[in-house]
C-alpha cells in the first residue's frame, strides 16, 4: 500500500477509505522503475530454472522409486487417531491463510485511513506487506490448480492399489487432483514470503511448512512427489511475485548484483509504535 500523503485530512472517512484503496490496488500494476530490475529479473530466472530442474529430477526420482512404497507405510486413510494431524494440516489450507490475509489487508486499510502521518505510512508500509503475502500464496495456488487439471494425477490408492502412475489429464475431480499438493503450495509460499520479508523467521516458517508436507503424507492425501512438486510451485511462485514488487520498489529494494532484500520498516517495533501512539491521549 502506497503512502498517500496528499489525502485532504479533511475528506470524509469514505472518501479517504476509497483513496487509499485504490493507491493500494493501483501500485501493484504500475510501471516497473527499479533501476536493477533487469539484473533481478536475471537472477529470478537463473534460480527458477535451477529449482526446476532439481525439483522435476526429485519428483521423478520418488515417483519411480519411492512413491508407492512410502503410501503403504502409512496409516490407513480415516484412522481415528489421526484427529490431530487432520487439525493441524488445515493449518496449510489455502482458503484460511487467504482469508486471514485477506481480513488483515482489509483491517490495516480501515485503520490506516484513520490516523495520518507517520502512523498511517506506517501502516501502509505493513499493508504492502501483507499484500505481497497474499499474492504469493494466491498466484501459487492459481497455477497449482491449472496444473492439477492439467496434469490429473489420482491421489493414493485412487483406483484401488498404490499405483503412483495412475493419471487421467483433465479430469478435474478431487480423485485426480493429487500433483502438485496444494497445501504444499500454501505452506511454502507463505514460508517464503515471510522468510523473504523478516529473514529472522526463516527457521520457523520453513519447520512450519515442513510440517504441513509431512501432514499430507501421514493422512494420505498425496505421494511424496506430490508435496515435493507443491513446495517447488510455492517456492517458484513466491520467488516471481517478490520480484514483481521489487522491480516496483514495493517492500523490497535491488541490489547492484540483482539480488532482492527487504526494505527496513514495518515489523513489530513500527507497529507497537503505531499503538502506542494511537492510544496516547
Amino acid at each position: 500500500m502506497s503512502t498517500p500523503a496528499d489525502i485532504a485530512p479533511r475528506a470524509s472517512y469514505p472518501a479517504q477509505l476509497a483513496t487509499v484503496s485504490w493507491r493500494a490496488l493501483a501500485q501493484l500494476v504500475r510501471a516497473p522503475s527499479h533501476s536493477r530490475r533487469a539484473e533481478a529479473a536475471r537472477r529470478l530466472a537463473r534460480h527458477s530454472l535451477w529449482l526446476s530442474a532439481a525439483g522435476a529430477a526429485v519428483i521423478i526420482a520418488l515417483m519411480i522409486a519411492f512413491d508407492s512404497a512410502e503410501i503403504q507405510l502409512m496409516p490407513a486413510r480415516g484412522t481415528p487417531g489421526l484427529w490431530p494431524i487432520r487439525i493441524l494440516t488445515d493449518f496449510g489450507k489455502d482458503e484460511y491463510v487467504l482469508s486471514v490475509l485477506g481480513v488483515s489487508l482489509v483491517a490495516v486499510a480501515l485503520v490506516a485511513t484513520g490516523v495520518h502521518g507517520t502512523r498511517r505510512a506506517l501502516l501502509l508500509g505493513f499493508g504492502t506487506r501483507l499484500q505481497f503475502m497474499f499474492l504469493s500464496v494466491a498466484v501459487s495456488v492459481l497455477v497449482a490448480e491449472i496444473l492439477k487439471y492439467l496434469i490429473g494425477r489420482g491421489r493414493p490408492f485412487v483406483g484401488g492399489e498404490a499405483n503412483p502412475f495412475n493419471f487421467i489429464p483433465f479430469e478435474g475431480t478431487g480423485a485426480y487432483a493429487s500433483l502438485p499438493s496444494g497445501h504444499a503450495v500454501t505452506a511454502f509460499a507463505l514460508a517464503f514470503a515471510v522468510s523473504a520479508l523478516w529473514p529472522r523467521l526463516r527457521v520457523f516458517m520453513f519447520t512450519y511448512a515442513v510440517v504441513i508436507l509431512l501432514t499430507r503424507l501421514v493422512l494420505l492425501a498425496h505421494h511424496p512427489s506430490d508435496v515435493v512438486a507443491g513446495a517447488l510451485v510455492g517456492v517458484v511462485g513466491a520467488m516471481a511475485v517478490r520480484y514483481w514488487f521489487a522491480a516496483r520498489r514495493l517492500g523490497f529494494a535491488i541490489r547492484a548484483d540483482g539480488t532482492i532484500v527487504p526494505l527496513p520498516g514495518a515489523g513489530a517495533g513500527c507497529l507497537k509504535r503505531v499503538a502506542r501512539g494511537a492510544s496516547a491521549p
